[in-house]
């Protein structure tokens, strides 16, 4: 009997979507750590990485390709926009264990196809109860602690977790799967294992005098002493297993019971191997912290830039005012006329304006009275925009502005001010989704440092983040990101979400510390203002100005553009910092949706190993 194309074309795309769900795998050796495969689990091959992706029924972009593989096996079932996000996102916990997972925290921006409305869950991590505003002072000493390695790698810098939480309000909210299936392809990557790829390894390698001075973190990512080869499979059966226990129990089992008295443990007594030379200050988690954690549903930051409406995260982070701001700056200047420099000098200026009033003003806003209002009033963003010369790049740092007292009037030049200290760190993870509905998801998460607090829960296969380190190191009551008891601590994660005439043109998001909202806001102008497809506007070289003295920029930015914009007095530094010699900013993630139904799905083609995306169909 002849084949119907349609049973064809069916049968076809059942076998695309198994093989992409990791379920058709050639057998072969197992490798890595977790102990012999019994025959049921083939060892995995390492996935394909594709950074552009173009079709239809739904898209996804991460920064793996286990995660992006998880999302697409979700929505090639039925699943919407927040199930394949869910998915993705635990699948990171086991393939990217050092920028996100469930010891850490995020932010979730969701745009519904039915109501046409932007909603967000923040999930950042708070701190304890009980930690004083002297937390980060070394009490043998009297003197603040050193970044690093004292507060980087300790119990005092755990804030409560609220991933897990955050996934449960999303899929109660917009989903439709249960925690269990949302958890499934997590389990399976956890399970079976994935391929260690160059930056795993290397991110171990970066980590290990950290990671040795924990037991239960050495056992896990330094089998035998070393960090695990490239080409071999990592496994972590003990993340599988929390991450059953999830499904089964819900996430109260997370924040209550056996697992957070332990995590509350490890926190106030760190585990500590007896031979590391490493000081590892304790912590204030307590039980009664994890219990009362909520994560926050508020409405979004709008702007409203040449046509298309931006939508951002409130505070408690400072993504969606800070590019906001900046927008509504760059809104005054017809950048599509000038030339490429010009407008580059025009996007440095109005990021470090932006960051001037992000320092100032930036806060929890339970806890700091944050003017968003007037940080995104257009007639604050003209006063601001008077302040460009648009023949030579302003003495920095700039002063904020006052946002008690503006006309939208050029007056006269502002003093210099100060910049705000940076503790940030560039590790972070961020996914895109869209199903087939047109709902669309923009989700950033982290642990913080790579490698969060270098500590694993003891049989549970996840790191606790070491968050509080993004609070303002020396106390100052006048300061908007001080610590206090209970308080979220100040971010720069953007997920952002691009509207036209009410429906979705762009979502996007990247990591990078306080570099992410630079990254988001160059590639907005990338895309909106210079003309770059949205490929190109993902892998154009970059550079970032907050507020300080000297340009942060990527080589082949420095190659490109260095000599014209130092003729504008711009001073350009390459990037690689103290965290890491990786020259690279950002990791950025994003889909474009076109007529029809036609999405272009982009991940980075080089940064960060290269990141994955992929489409439903590639044909309508």
């Amino acid at each position: 009997m002849k084949t119907s194309r349609f049973a064809r074309s069916t049968a076809l795309a059942a076998t695309s979507a198994l093989a992409l769900s990791g379920l058709l795998l050639s057998p072969g050796n197992a490798g890595g750590p977790g102990g012999h495969r019994g025959p049921h689990h083939p060892p995995p091959k390492a996935p394909a990485k594709v950074a552009t992706a173009t079709g239809y029924g739904g898209a996804v972009s991460t920064v793996d390709p286990d995660a992006t593989n998880a999302a697409l096996k979700v929505l090639r079932r039925g699943g919407n926009a927040t199930d394949a996000a869910v998915a993705a996102a635990a699948t990171l916990g086991v393939t990217e264990p050092y920028s996100a997972g469930l010891g850490g925290g995020g932010y979730f921006v969701h745009y519904d196809a039915r109501t046409r409305r932007v909603s967000t869950i923040d999930g950042r991590e708070t701190a304890p109860q009980t930690m004083p505003n002297d937390a980060f002072i070394d009490p043998a000493t009297g003197e603040p602690y050193n970044f690093t390695p004292e507060l980087v790698t300790s119990g005092v810098s755990v804030g409560v977790p609220g991933t897990p939480l955050t996934w449960q309000r999303a899929l109660d909210k917009w989903g439709t799967l249960s925690l269990r299936k949302a958890l499934a392809p997590a389990v399976q990557v956890a399970s079976r294992g994935f391929v260690v790829d160059e930056t795993f390894r290397q991110q171990t390698l970066d980590n290990q005098v950290r990671f040795e001075a924990f037991p239960a973190t050495s056992d896990l990512f330094l089998p035998g002493g070393d960090a695990p080869q490239v080409g071999t499979t990592f496994r972590n059966r003990d993340l599988a297993k929390t991450y059953r226990m999830l499904g089964q129990r819900g996430v109260r089992s997370f924040y209550r019971g056996p697992l957070a008295e332990l995590m509350v443990d490890v926190v106030r007594d760190p585990r500590t191997s007896a031979d590391t030379s490493l000081p590892v200050p304790p912590g204030y988690l307590s039980a009664s912290d994890l219990r009362d954690y909520k994560v926050l549903e508020q409405r979004p930051t709008q702007s409203d830039y040449r046509g298309f409406q931006v939508y951002g995260m409130a505070p408690s982070s400072s993504g969606g005012t800070t590019v906001g701001e900046a927008l509504n700056i760059l809104e005054r200047f017809n950048l599509r006329d000038m030339d490429e420099t010009d407008a580059l000098h025009h996007y440095f200026e109005a990021s470090a304006l932006a960051f001037a009033d992000r320092g100032r003003y930036l806060g929890d806003p339970a806890y700091v009275d944050v003017p968003v209002s007037d940080l995104l009033s257009d007639r604050f963003a003209a006063e601001r925009a008077c302040e460009i010369d648009p023949d030579a790049a302003l003495s920095k740092p700039v002063s904020a502005g006052d946002v008690t007292s503006y006309d939208g009037v050029c007056d006269a030049a502002s003093a210099t001010g100060e910049t705000d200290a940076d503790t940030e760190n560039i590790s972070t993870t961020h996914l895109t989704v869209a199903d087939k509905w047109g709902n669309v998801v923009a989700y950033t998460l982290t642990i913080e440092q790579t490698g969060g607090s270098g500590q694993v829960v003891p049989g549970h296969g996840f790191i606790l983040n070491n968050e509080l380190t993004d609070f303002s190191t020396v106390y100052d009551p006048e300061d908007p990101n001080r610590i206090q008891p209970g308080k979220r601590p100040r971010s720069s994660m953007s997920p952002t979400i691009v509207l036209r005439h009410g429906k979705p043109f762009l979502a996007l998001g990247s990591p990078g510390g306080s570099t992410i909202i630079t990254t988001v806001l160059q590639m907005l102008v990338n895309r909106i203002d210079l003309g770059m497809n949205i490929s190109e506007s993902i892998a154009a070289p970059r550079a970032t100005q907050r507020n300080t003295t000297n340009v942060t920029a990527e080589p082949a930015f420095i190659d490109r553009y260095g000599t014209a914009l130092r003729a504008l007095d711009h001073t350009l530094v390459a990037s690689g910092d103290s965290f890491s010699s990786a020259a690279e900013i950002g990791a950025a993630s994003a889909i474009e949706f076109g007529r029809w139904g036609r999405m272009t799905a982009v991940a980075e083609p080089d940064r960060r190993g290269g990141g994955a995306a992929a489409v439903v169909w590639r044909v309508r």
